[in-house]
């Protein structure tokens, strides 16, 4: 089991929302369970910023039942929303799509080859996946389901006879649109993305030329939702509405009427009210002034609910990338990142960090530090016991202790962990030199420390197919080592006596130092030795100009083994390469 969060600790933002949530949710309901939601719309890719929208309820639905209280996690698909555009790059579909625009995204056919019955189902699936991965435990709500199912018909009749009051409120946000203008500047990239957000927060509130309606109708012809009510009957429930995308019309009764739905900044107050909802956060563009979120809380009076304690989330970014919009092809998605960290490290990146702060997630080489900052906090929480290379003990302060804690498992179990977890960074440059060979990676993961080898692969796994995946899909080509087949004759011929000295007093080395900590002292030593030093001497007994030698050495061992100036730790290089063939390639 995971260590536990104490329910008194108060320091850290999981354990300060959890504290507010269960006082407010006794408040409202009191001895019922918990109820925190997240809203998913499958219109695309489900990216590494939606999952932010499913953590930050998790971490603290989490955080409560360790508490002893009982939590519903609701994860609102929102499938039943409109398709609003073809994204770019999505494998399996071309601008044909575009004819599919304004219908259900249940409605939609999935991408070429899928196996999934429709475009939201397809994009549902792979989250599912990862959530179940990454430890997730939700109850989900296809909102396809509740509308044409007629669940919410009671709330739907109750929003369309409370019309006004609701179009009362929503009056006070709307501004008169200024008439376009040709030298109208542009919204920037980050603006369009806000204003987009999850697709919902741009939709019409209902208004139109024949009044205010808050429900939209998809179309009996089309199925599109270029619908216009043109009169509504509260006593009789008859409604009418016609289409301008295919001229058709019809009068329904809206009692027995379950093809359309609320619009959005009445839909969304309306399932806080419905479900009892105490914690949903929402993005930046739900929760600037004027916003669904801020509008919602006046609205869901309406429909007898309180707005839930809803905190505004970042942005989060990728290395090298800007900030992430699903409507964009190739955002990298939760799978995307699991296929290259363990989900323990995924999960501690958004545990870590403040709802409102931003942050990134590596998918280049930084990845290697994170695991490293990782592995340093997993063997101070241990008391300085970890299996990890390089790990050592030392105070941790309670607010990192409980981001490990919460992202090594949760209320329920530990996630499966790599039973030896040898630095990333190490299995990475391994897993390059070897190109996945199994016996020379064996080889060499037990030549890393002689006095424990390793037994198996299976030891160090997943963590080292993550990082042979990283390896393979995300270092560029002209990134990789190439270990020479043959030493470099001219190189090796120009060596001055120095020089030659040094690969000397390298090679001398070699049998009684072939371990990771052996090699590492020694080819640090060896321009010590040169310089006059005792190979021992730390860096406060040595001057400046030893790092100058050190460099200078590196490069030309970096030469002499694949080419160019730097590459691997060398350390690791050189127990990949092997004893023979290193002593071939340095002249032996």
């Amino acid at each position: 089991m995971p260590i536990v969060a104490q329910s008194t600790e108060t320091t850290d933002w999981v354990s300060r929302f959890a504290d507010e949530v269960i006082e407010e949710s006794e408040r409202r309901a009191p001895g019922k369970p918990v109820v925190v939601a997240s809203g998913l719309s499958p219109s695309g890719p489900i990216h590494l910023g939606n999952l932010r929208e499913v953590m930050t309820p998790h971490l603290v639905a989490d955080e409560i039942r360790r508490r002893g209280h009982v939590v519903r996690h609701l994860i609102s698909w929102d499938d039943y929303d409109r398709y609003r555009k073809v994204p770019a790059g999505v494998p399996g579909v071309d601008e044909s799509w575009a004819q599919h625009i304004g219908k259900p995204l249940t409605s939609v056919p999935a991408p070429k080859g899928s196996v999934h019955p429709n475009w939201a189902e397809h994009f549902k699936a792979a989250m599912i996946t990862s959530l179940a991965e990454l430890g997730v435990e939700y109850d989900g709500i296809s909102q396809t389901e509740q509308y044409t199912s007629g669940v919410y018909r009671e709330q739907v009749l109750f929003a369309m006879k409370h019309r006004g009051d609701i179009d009362a409120i929503l009056d006070q946000y709307r501004t008169k649109k200024a008439p376009a203008k040709k030298q109208q500047k542009p919204l920037d990239e980050a603006e369009i993305e806000a204003a987009e957000g999850s697709g919902a927060a741009a939709e019409d509130d209902g208004s139109s030329d024949a009044g205010y309606f808050p429900y939209k109708p998809y179309c009996g012809s089309c199925e599109k939702d270029f619908t216009t009510v043109t009169a509504y009957d509260d006593d009789s429930t008859e409604l009418t509405y016609t289409c301008s995308a295919c001229g058709f019309s019809e009068t329904v009764l809206l009692n027995q009427f379950n093809r359309g739905k609320l619009v959005w900044k009445v839909d969304w107050p309306m399932r806080w009210a419905y479900e009892g909802v105490v914690f949903e956060p929402s993005g930046v563009d739900h929760s600037s002034p004027g916003s669904s979120f801020q509008v919602g809380g006046q609205i869901v009076g309406i429909f007898g609910g309180k707005q839930p304690i809803g905190p505004m989330y970042a942005f989060v970014g990728i290395s090298g990338m800007a900030k992430m919009s699903s409507s964009k092809g190739g955002v990298p998605t939760p799978a995307d990142a699991l296929q290259i960290m363990e989900p323990q490290l995924l999960r501690w990146l958004y545990a870590r960090r403040r709802p409102n702060q931003s942050f990134k997630i590596a998918f280049d080489q930084e990845i290697q530090r994170l695991y490293d900052e990782w592995d340093k906090l997993a063997g101070k929480v241990a008391g300085g016991t970890s299996q990890a290379f390089g790990s050592g003990g030392g105070s941790v302060l309670p607010a990192d202790a409980a981001a490990y804690t919460r992202a090594v498992g949760t209320a329920a179990a530990e996630l499966p962990k790599t039973p030896r977890p040898m630095p990333y960074r190490t299995l990475a440059s391994i897993a390059d030199i070897t190109a996945g060979a199994e016996d020379q990676t064996l080889r060499i993961l037990s030549e890393l420390d002689p006095q424990n080898p390793l037994g198996s692969l299976d030891e160090v796994r997943p963590r080292l197919d993550k990082a042979e995946t990283w390896i393979n899909t995300q270092v560029p080509a002209e990134e990789r080592t190439v270990v020479r087949d043959e030493p470099d004759a001219e190189l090796l011929k120009s060596l001055d006596d120095q020089g030659r000295e040094s690969l000397r007093l390298l090679l001398d080395g070699l049998d009684a130092n072939w371990s990771l900590d052996g090699l590492t002292h020694l080819v640090y030593g060896v321009p010590k030795i040169q310089a006059g030093f005792p190979i021992d001497a730390t860096a406060k007994e040595l001057p400046p100009e030893i790092k100058v030698s050190q460099r200078t050495f590196f490069a030309r061992l970096y030469h002499l083994l694949v080419g160019r100036d730097t590459g691997p730790r060398l350390p690791t290089l050189l127990l990949a390469v092997g004893q023979e063939r290193v002593r071939r390639l340095l002249g032996e």
